[in-house]
């Protein structure tokens, strides 16, 4: 059984239902503005009613929310779903007589047989004259059935049920900071593998009850914190000073540290992080800049993190968001919190504290965060994510090796065929913070952001039947767009289009499956042909022709047959860096009239054989009839 890639499954669809939370948070801070002083009271009592309204229907929204994130948005999973919802409740006060419900915990349970009633019963055929009932369509059927068996269960062990849950809340909430503390370092640790959903809804929408002035129920840190709960918000408050300060002072930490050539783009890219944090409390970009690298240091800033949950909830801090703690949040709920100021002081010490602990960190254990010498660069990149897209898919082992991909706010959440086949180098070079592996084929690879665009266009590329061809890198060194080549007849593109490398090693490898078709005299220079047709030209430095002594030596003969990465020339690097008039070595298809578009990664450092470099789609052949294009 998949049980992980189930759970990431189950962390994404909870957080779909949270989308709704901050429209009711705006609603409730508009409806709190003084409004009859313009004699508009009707006005701002319509506001709360509003927003109130939103965070009475929670639990329905996690039942359509589960069951739209479990079945790729199949909209009669939601609808069942939602009837489902409404027949459990009902019978359930009818069976028990009580106004007992298990709030979002029923939602969730109902999105959850909505989802398993689809995927069991979507392709099921009945007979032909009553197959109207047959395939999605008895989704809704079986749904109605399932629910109630489902309620009959519910009413014979709702009560006990009823008394474990009060005990385990009354449990957590007795455990006071140290259960904050706990709960701080736990919600940071399961970050990586996006498992903090899961630990969050609990936390969220099930610890503790509180009875409205109404005399309805909130359930959960967050529902009752904007229900008026005084006690509520011990679980959101000791998130802000990490979100909005501690996390964007490790961005200034980075760009501080970071070489001073590189300083100008490394400064771009995380200031951009940390206004995202500071303001949304999106985190991902700036924690797994250090993550990988320094997973220690991910362990203290855990440690931090529960540590400040535990001093808010000595304060007497009560603060809460409906997103995320970034400052919209602090400052839309402001009027709700209780000691909420106090989070400012303790954010800035946060701040000086993360921000001197990194450098330091940084420094002394020569950690190569993005800038530094030993690591990469991360760029801005949202204009490139259709052209890019291609390699990213071929590096995470090409279009047959995807069985599912899905996207969060941060991260591809992918099921593969085998992991093995990702190319991770590939992925970092193509702009991923950091690939995760979660077992049976389970992968998150962390594009920040720009992860929803990405999968968008991979899907693109999925459901489309196109021929596309993909090159890795023949050499170690830098690579460089074909008009930088020092040669004007390589840079106009005379003779076909590509890219180019600056070795740093001598040896020439194959960047694609094909055929030695010509090489030349001097072997500086040779060509393949791929299984495609494709020409590739292959040349080693610029006026190398005619260089004194023997500086190549080719290791394969005209009618090989050959694989990526397969060594094709060794060259004397030193003598051609010396006599050549450049060492830019052009990688370029000399017949670019049946190629329909080109794809090509980031310019710069690249390793032998690494995958993902430059991709070709195809031009339709007649017989395909131009259906592909």
């Amino acid at each position: 059984m998949n049980w992980m890639g189930n759970l990431q499954q189950l962390g994404r669809s909870l957080m779909l239902p949270t989308i709704a939370l901050p429209i009711a948070a705006v609603l409730l801070c508009l409806g709190d503005l003084p409004w009859d002083v313009i004699h508009a009271s009707s006005f701002g009592d319509m506001l709360s009613l509003a927003g109130n309204t939103i965070f009475d229907y929670i639990p329905i929204i996690f039942a359509v929310g589960v069951a739209l994130g479990l079945t790729e948005s199949a909209g009669i999973a939601g609808l069942s779903a939602m009837l489902g919802y409404f027949m459990f409740t009902r019978l359930i006060e009818h069976g028990l007589g009580t106004q007992f419900q298990l709030g979002v915990s029923g939602g969730i349970l109902i999105g959850l047989l909505a989802a398993i009633i689809y995927h069991r019963c979507k392709e099921i055929k009945l007979p032909e004259y009553i197959q109207f009932f047959g395939g999605p369509r008895m989704v809704p059927l079986v749904m109605g059935l399932a629910t109630l068996i489902a309620s009959y269960i519910m009413i014979g062990i709702g009560p006990f049920l009823e008394t474990l849950m009060g005990k385990i809340s009354s449990g957590l909430l007795g455990l006071g900071g140290f259960g904050a503390f706990v709960y701080g370092i736990a919600h940071r640790l399961l970050v990586p593998s996006g498992l903090h959903h899961i630990l969050n809804n609990f936390f969220w929408f099930q610890v503790g009850a509180y009875e409205t002035p109404s005399g309805q129920y909130a359930y959960g840190d967050l529902p009752r914190f904007f229900a008026g709960d005084p006690s509520a918000g011990m679980y959101m408050a000791g998130l802000y000073p990490i979100m909005m300060f501690a996390l964007p002072a490790i961005a200034f930490a980075i760009i501080g540290e970071a070489r001073e050539d590189l300083k100008p783009k490394i400064k771009a890219t995380f200031l951009t992080a940390a206004l995202a944090s500071f303001l949304t409390g999106v985190t991902e970009p700036i924690e797994f800049a250090f993550l990988f690298v320094a997973p220690y240091l991910f362990f203290i800033h855990a440690i931090l993190s529960g540590v400040a949950m535990w001093i808010a909830y000595e304060l007497n801090i009560h603060h809460g968001f409906s997103y995320s703690a970034g400052a919209i949040d602090y400052i839309i709920n402001l009027h709700l919190s209780h000691n909420g100021l106090l989070l400012i002081p303790i954010g800035l010490v946060y701040g000086l504290l993360y921000y001197f602990l990194f450098r330091w960190a940084i420094q002394k254990f020569r950690i190569p965060t993005p800038g530094r010498e030993e690591g990469s660069s991360l760029e801005e990149w949202a204009g490139d994510i259709p052209y890019r897209s291609p390699l990213i898919l071929q590096a995470l082992g090409g279009k047959d090796n995807i069985k599912k991909i899905e996207a969060c706010i941060t991260r591809l959440r992918l099921t593969l065929v085998n992991d093995r086949l990702m190319d991770i180098t590939a992925l970092r070079h193509l702009g991923a913070a950091g690939v995760i592996r979660l077992g049976g084929g389970n992968v998150q690879v962390v594009f920040g952001t720009f992860s929803e665009l990405i999968r968008e266009e991979i899907m693109k590329v999925l459901r489309k039947d196109i021929h596309v061809v993909l090159f890795t890198s023949p050499m170690q060194g830098r690579m460089i767009p074909i008009e930088e080549v020092p040669d004007r007849i390589f840079a106009s593109r005379l003779v076909g289009n590509g890219v180019a490398f600056i070795p740093e090693k001598g040896e020439l490898v194959s960047p694609v499956a094909g055929t030695i078709m010509h090489i030349y005299p001097t072997m500086h220079a040779l060509g393949i042909l791929t299984d495609e047709g494709l020409e590739v030209l292959l040349h080693i430095g610029i006026d190398t022709s005619s260089l004194p002594g023997k500086c190549f030596n080719a290791v394969v003969k005209e009618g090989d047959r050959v694989e990526a990465g397969q060594l094709l020339v060794k060259f004397n690097y030193n003598k051609v860096k010396k006599f050549a008039s450049s060492l830019a070595t052009p990688m370029i298809i000399t017949n670019p009239d049946i190629v329909k578009s080109w794809s090509f990664a980031p310019f710069k450092p690249v390793k032998k054989g690494q995958g993902s470099v430059m991709s070709v789609v195809l031009k339709p052949t007649k017989s395909e009839g131009g259906t592909n294009g």
